[in-house]
């Protein structure tokens, strides 16, 4: 897939590109106050959410349509681009009917093919940038999905927004980052936007710049920050929203690598790199090679393949000696599980080769 620009009229191409604005549009004076701030403070395109998908009923859910007027007030007043969410035909038709220069595709409904086909299908014909949030749990291939969707009905204008994945466990983001994903992704598409998501993935405040800086070293295309003029009265995500005021903050701290001169700087390095890397698949070849050879052991003294205290004991030890080593403990995990599952297969070939001869 080859992609269109994104960017509307009037916007230079210099990284990061800013789109901002409140969680909600709750109040016409909301959102005209906070359009103002941001205007004076130079961004070009306001985001609300005027339909909020919410985990449960009973809590606000938007105020709908008529927030959709407070923005074109808004846009004729500033000057910005308007932008915002959409999860159904009807609310497709009601941004497009009043003019939203912008559209965005939520986590949840990216993680719904048929919804997104739905969206896809009434957006046929349309010339306005649409911007495609990750499902919420890390499923790549269903983001592509919904990037492919999108493409098949004609729309060329796309990005996608990175905003963190879905977590049981318990930690300092919202939404883990994990950004090989989204490198994945670019990796795939190199002419795809990617706009980062720190209010989302942070849901905290003071993770905003380092998710932020995080996003623009990776060489994201843009940013998509949660501002509200007060924001410990919104009606919703209070949290992770910060003001026009913390948001000039962030972006004037932001430090934009330029990653066109770093080719020929990283050379050397690149070449150790490559050096390694074949150390680490002889290496590997190595372990499998003794892998089998434990398989042949276990098919002679009838023991199954599965030894679950073994590999228990060696992904604690394995991941404590990685922190040790100032690596993290979960990517010695995930590169560990994936090294015992290349295991298993090695040794159930030689047990299947073995029944074969017989």
């Amino acid at each position: 897939m080859e992609f269109e620009s994104i960017l509307l009229p009037n916007i230079d191409d210099k990284r990061p590109l800013v789109i901002a604005g409140p969680c909600s549009a709750e109040t016409e004076e909301q959102v005209m106050t906070t359009a103002r701030q941001l205007a004076e403070n130079g961004v070009k395109i306001f985001r609300a959410g005027v339909w909020k998908p919410r985990t449960k009923p009973g809590g606000f859910e938007g105020v709908g349509s008529p927030a959709l007027k407070w923005m074109m007030e808004a846009k004729k007043e500033t000057g910005m681009y308007m932008s915002t969410e959409v999860a159904t035909e009807k609310h497709v038709y009601e941004a497009l009917k009043y003019g939203i220069d912008m559209l965005w595709i939520g986590a949840r409904t990216a993680a719904n093919p048929f919804a997104v086909q739905e969206i896809a299908d009434t957006l046929k014909g349309v010339n306005i940038p649409i911007l495609i949030k990750n499902p919420v749990n890390p499923d790549l291939e269903l983001w592509v999905g919904a990037l492919e969707r999108l493409y098949n009905a004609g729309i060329k204008r796309l990005g996608v927004i990175h905003r963190g994945f879905s977590t049981p466990d318990k930690t300092i983001y919202r939404n883990l980052p994990q950004w090989h994903i989204p490198i994945e992704l670019k990796r795939r598409f190199p002419t795809l936007p990617v706009i980062g998501d720190p209010s989302h993935m942070g849901c905290a405040r003071n993770l905003i710049l380092k998710l932020s800086q995080q996003a623009m070293d990776l060489n994201f295309s843009g940013l998509i920050i949660e501002t509200h003029c007060s924001p410990d009265e919104a009606w919703s995500d209070k949290e992770q929203q910060i003001t026009p005021a913390a948001l000039k903050e962030v972006l004037d701290n932001l430090v934009i690598r330029d990653a066109v001169q770093t080719t020929e700087d990283l050379s050397v390095l690149r070449e150790q790199i490559d050096d390694l890397d074949n150390d680490l698949l002889q290496l590997l070849a190595k372990r499998m090679r003794v892998s089998r050879e434990i398989g042949h052991y276990k098919l002679e003294h009838d023991m199954p393949i599965l030894q679950t205290h073994r590999y228990d004991h060696i992904l604690t030890d394995r991941a404590g000696q990685a922190e040790r080593m100032e690596m993290s403990g979960d990517f010695i995990k995930q590169v560990l599980e994936a090294i015992h599952s290349e295991s298993v297969r090695q040794q159930m070939v030689v047990m299947e080769r073995a029944k074969s001869m017989k």
